[in-house]
């Protein structure tokens, strides 16, 4: 019962490209394919199925090299910078 009360720290790995950049091009493709971006993100992080982003200009590939926790984090932190300007 104690294990369900700490809080778990989770550390990205670090990679080529950041969840920041991944994020961007990813909705880049979206858009460029007549996608509503936000919706198909949210529909990829509470699902985690990749169907949900398109394939164009390897978006698809690009967001699964990162864990969905990791796109998470980067949306917090952005949203949170951005409400402190």
């Amino acid at each position: 019962m104690d294990r369900f009360e700490e809080t778990m720290m989770f550390k990205s790995q670090g990679g080529e490209a950041s969840a920041h950049e991944i994020l961007q091009q990813v909705y880049s493709a979206l858009k460029e394919k007549g996608y509503d971006p936000i919706n198909q993100l949210v529909g990829y992080l509470m699902s985690g199925d990749p169907v949900y982003i398109t394939s164009h200009n390897q978006a698809r590939a690009l967001i699964r090299k990162l864990e969905r926790y990791e796109l998470l984090e980067e949306l917090v932190r952005s949203y949170l910078q951005q409400k402190k300007s």
